[in-house]
């Protein structure tokens, strides 16, 4: 009899979800006999009530392939993942097997010692087959402590319906977008963008468009507080004055769906990961409304951040050869395929490209290019801290609490603190 996935609810309280986790004697598993066995707890970070319900199926095919290795699924809100998981490597009790990071966090848990290095291990099965530039956040120090699982970058979600009322296309560059925006709430009355003000990450397409970037790791200097970085602050900011986007302080990813999925605005920024969510909309109920186009060029070009999630062993797990077995098939060529045709995430193995589904993906296959050519963060341990300070500064700036100059000397200034002896 087929074994589901055993789904657990993270609690608040780390200590109190132990028993699940990878530092517990739970975990421990065998391969003496040649077989797989043992607990192998993961955690996931994907949206649920759509990506989540994918993962867990594929997940329940592993269980079938090792029967004797029980799959603890938790589903942790991605906004707390980095930090939990510190915090329980740290404790030493409560850390998964295995954890689904955002790229950034990658290098940074590598640097703390919280993952175990994947070369020569089976975790990193046919490595050769993985893109270039998804593979690249996985190394740190000439080791590999993580598995690219999919890989992504932003564009335009726009309302193909409400384009055709305003007689209006894709806006290329920002001043095509303001254009757009004012034809669209001349016919329909509709605000043109909906611009997420809580999450700097929605900030970075402006930055790379003015020739910016948030440092510059091989000279070891802060770069945001540039005069590029202070007009990325200034497009953002007249976005929002002009009327051209609506944008808020908090709750954004809520608010920013729902307008676009009810047909509030015509426009948003966002990646291959909220197609699923979005396609839930009334608005797209139809799904070719839904239409996709690339962020709107600054006075420099057009620039999109690359994105992704990568999958990682705990250092401490008490079971790494179902661990480093979890993972490899969790991003095999199979997988990907089947997350591609199904959630129309980017596969970050060359060879799933040519699979079906991706091929029948329209999403997919307008992201390709797209990442392609989409800006690499640094990939240094404090990268995934260099967004708090940036998230205040970019709210402030949006809600008019402070200038483009004052946002980008304060962030700068962030920087240097965190970033010790850097320019």
């Amino acid at each position: 009899m087929r074994r589901g996935i055993t789904a657990t609810a993270l609690v608040a309280t780390l200590a109190l979800a132990a028993t699940a986790c990878g530092g517990d004697d739970e975990s421990g598993g065998s391969k003496s006999s040649g077989e797989l066995s043992g607990t192998v707890t993961w955690w996931d970070t994907s949206n649920v009530g759509s990506e989540d319900k994918v993962f867990k199926e594929i997940a329940e095919g592993f269980e079938k392939k090792h029967p004797k290795v029980d799959v603890k699924y938790v589903n942790v809100p991605f906004g707390e993942a980095q930090n939990k998981f510190k915090n329980a490597a740290q404790a030493g009790s409560g850390a998964p097997d295995v954890i689904r990071s955002e790229v950034a966090w990658t290098p940074e848990f590598a640097d703390l010692g919280y993952l175990a290095p994947l070369d020569g291990t089976a975790a990193l099965k046919d490595d050769s087959d993985f893109l270039k530039q998804a593979a690249a956040s996985t190394k740190y120090k000439g080791k590999t402590y993580a598995v690219p699982q999919v890989i992504d970058s932003m564009g335009i979600f726009y309302n193909k319906k409400m384009f055709a009322d305003a007689g209006v296309e894709p806006p290329a560059k920002i001043a095509d977008l303001k254009t757009v925006a004012e034809k669209i709430k001349k016919k329909t009355g509709k605000t043109g963008l909906y611009l997420r003000g809580d999450d700097s990450y929605y900030f970075l397409s402006f930055l790379y468009g003015e020739g910016g970037d948030l440092v510059d790791a091989d000279a070891k200097t802060v770069t945001v507080d540039n005069a590029a970085g202070v007009k990325a602050f200034g497009v953002v900011k007249d976005l929002v004055d002009s009327g051209t986007a609506k944008t808020d302080a908090t709750d954004g990813w809520e608010n920013m769906m729902q307008s676009f999925k009810n047909g509030d605005v015509a426009m948003m920024i966002n990646g291959p990961w909220a197609v699923a969510d979005t396609l839930t909309g009334k608005e797209f109920t139809d799904k070719a409304n839904l239409g996709i186009s690339t962020v709107p060029a600054g006075t420099a070009g057009q620039g999109a951040p690359q994105g992704g999630h990568n999958l990682g062993v705990y250092a401490g797990s008490k079971n790494l050869d179902a661990s480093y077995a979890f993972v490899e098939y969790m991003t095999s060529v199979e997988a990907q395929a089947q997350t591609a045709g199904e959630l129309n995430l980017l596969p970050t193995r060359t060879s799933a490209y040519s699979k079906k589904e991706a091929v029948n993906s329209e999403i997919v296959q307008f992201f390709k290019p797209v990442v392609e050519t989409a800006v690499e963060r640094p990939w240094i341990p404090e990268t995934g801290s260099l967004f708090a300070p940036l998230n205040v500064e970019y709210t402030k700036v949006l809600t008019g609490q402070t200038t483009p100059e004052k946002a980008a000397k304060a962030t700068g200034d962030s920087y240097r603190k965190l970033l010790k002896g850097w320019k």
